[in-house]
C-alpha cells in the first residue's frame, strides 16, 4: 500500500467508490451519481492542500498502482496543534488491513507536522471504523446527537480523539 498526494486524475476512480451506496453508507452524503460533483470535491480538497489546511492522499497498491481509496488529515489548526482524520475505501479493499496501514501513516504524518491532537467522527453503526480507530489508540469522547442531516433524517455520530 502506498499513499500519494491526491490529484485531479483520481477523480474518476474515486467517483467509482463514491457512487457505491455500500461504500457511502456511513458518510455524511449518500452515493454520488454525478461525476461532476466528485470532480468538485477533489478540486476542493486539492485547494485545501494548496492552502495548507489539509492533506489528502490516494491509497494505492504499491505493486500495481491500483486505486483503493483515499484518506486525509483535514481541518488542520496549527495554532492549537490539532486536525481531523478520515478515510474511504472501495469494497474490494475492505478487511485487508489497508485502512489501518494508511491511517497509521496519517497519524505519523500528523505528529511530524507538530500536531498533538487528532479527532475522527463516525456515524453510529459504523463498527469497522470504530474498531480501526481503537487499534490506532483513539478513544470515544462524545456522542453527537442528530449531527448529520442525510436522506431526510438526522444521524447521530460518535466523536473519537487521540493525543499525540
Amino acid at each position: 500500500m502506498t499513499l500519494r498526494p491526491l490529484s485531479e486524475a483520481d477523480s474518476a476512480p474515486l467517483h467509482t467508490l463514491m457512487s457505491d451506496p455500500d461504500v457511502m453508507a456511513h458518510w455524511d452524503i449518500g452515493a454520488i451519481e454525478d461525476p461532476d460533483l466528485t470532480d468538485a470535491i477533489v478540486a476542493s480538497q486539492i485547494s485545501a492542500m494548496n492552502d495548507g489546511h489539509a492533506q489528502h492522499w490516494a491509497i494505492t497498491l504499491t505493486a500495481t498502482g491500483g486505486f483503493l481509496g483515499v484518506c486525509d488529515l483535514s481541518d488542520i489548526d496549527r495554532w492549537h496543534h490539532r486536525g481531523e482524520i478520515g478515510f474511504l475505501l472501495g469494497r474490494d479493499a475492505w478487511g485487508q488491513g489497508y485502512a489501518l496501514e494508511a491511517m497509521r501513516a496519517v497519524v505519523t504524518q500528523a505528529a511530524a507536522l507538530g500536531l498533538r491532537r487528532l479527532t475522527a467522527r463516525t456515524h453510529v453503526g459504523n463498527l469497522r471504523s470504530e474498531q480501526l480507530l481503537a487499534k490506532l489508540g483513539f478513544e470515544m469522547e462524545g456522542y453527537l446527537r442528530g449531527h448529520i442531516q442525510r436522506d431526510g433524517e438526522r444521524r447521530d455520530c460518535r466523536l473519537f480523539g487521540l493525543l499525540l
